[in-house]
């Protein structure tokens, strides 16, 4: 009997995808857990240029770039996003890119119950807004509306899962959001929807970002580390990945210095051996 060889989906990150042999398992949940500025925002976005740019190109069977790239976010604007991404790398004609990926804004839900004007993050009337008027479980019923109607051998990014996270005050709106991440976990399996997951590091409580690391098929760490002269480097580890980090352990490929320029984006500039 011939084994038919493992579809993966690339990352688009040129330095990343070899050590996956072409790319990771389609269908695995994501958590770019990172400090405050150490690339994980950085790996997303350079991510995006280059499968954007990718999916015109013909690859080989056991490697398919996403069907399509999903971007939902809760506090921050499609043009903010679009600016960002220009502002990082100017090379990857980020308008145009951005063009080519469905965009979610789900802010008008997130922000209905709080304290910001209306007019902050609307141009609704107040008509409008009356009759959208959600509780606190609406932002993530919403994100689950979102979820499910993306294609099959999709590419979704979350931005963030911090922004949902924090308004989960009560015992019952944690469960809602880890019941959802749970059953995000299982649904991108069924249909071999890739996610990203952004969470800021360092905000949650501990037992909070460990049930998430949990639920999540892998965890990639990025944080800065002190090198040497006292400079201060960009590392990435993978501190869990399921039916992948047996590959990389036995290799010795769990920990990566990292560099970020605006011609290359996010590169792994140097494998560090763990020892």
């Amino acid at each position: 009997m011939v084994l038919q060889p493992i579809r993966k989906m690339p990352t688009g990150i040129p330095s990343l995808d070899p050590i996956f042999e072409g790319g990771i398992p389609p269908g695995s949940v994501i958590l770019l857990l990172g400090e405050t500025g150490a690339g994980s925002n950085e790996f997303v976005y350079s991510s995006i240029c280059n499968l954007v740019n990718d999916r015109t190109q013909e690859r080989e069977e056991a490697a398919r770039s996403p069907v399509q790239i999903r971007y939902i976010t809760f506090t921050r604007m499609k043009d903010d996003v679009r600016r960002e991404m220009a502002l990082s790398f100017p090379a990857a004609e980020s308008a145009e890119i951005m063009e080519k990926i469905q965009f979610d804004d789900l802010s008008e839900t997130y922000f209905d119950n709080s304290v910001v004007p209306d007019t902050w993050y609307t141009s609704s009337d107040i008509i409008t807004r009356l009759q959208k008027r959600s509780d606190h479980a609406g932002v993530l019923a919403q994100l689950a509306g979102v979820l499910d109607v993306s294609p099959p051998g999709s590419l979704v990014i979350v931005d963030s899962v911090t922004d949902i996270a924090t308004q989960c005050s009560t015992m019952d709106l944690w469960k809602n959001l880890t019941s959802l991440l749970r059953g995000l976990q299982r649904m991108a399996k069924q249909r071999d929807l890739t996610a990203y997951l952004l969470l800021t590091r360092g905000i949650l409580e501990d037992v909070q970002e460990h049930e998430i690391a949990d639920i999540v098929d892998a965890v990639l760490l990025f944080r800065w580390e002190e090198s040497a002269g006292s400079r201060r480097q960009r590392v990435m580890f993978f501190e869990k990945f399921r039916g992948v980090m047996p590959h990389l352990e036995e290799r010795d490929l769990v920990k990566f210095a990292v560099r970020i320029s605006t011609g290359g984006g996010f590169e792994v500039s140097n494998i560090r051996v763990v020892i």
